[in-house]
């Protein structure tokens, strides 16, 4: 595995964090509704972004211990 992949999902996973602070800001100095759509569209996106990057760290981490665990027993 490149280990500039998992380098790329810790970066979605910050920018995700990034993207719900900017979410709960706006939200809090927002002035109508139409803002709170966008900001609700927002969380939405950092929340679906997380999940799924973390997601991906994990099957990483499975993958790296199966491969080793692999070369362990054929050695």
């Amino acid at each position: 595995m490149k280990p500039q992949c998992n380098e790329h999902l810790r970066k979605a996973l910050q920018i995700a964090e990034q993207l719900l602070k900017l979410a709960d800001k706006g939200d809090d100095d927002r002035e109508d509704v139409n803002c709170g759509v966008l900001y609700g569209a927002i969380r939405d996106s950092a929340y679906k972004i997380r999940t799924l990057a973390t997601e991906e760290l994990k099957a990483h981490r499975k993958k790296e211990i199966l491969q080793n665990t692999t070369r362990v027993q054929t050695s």
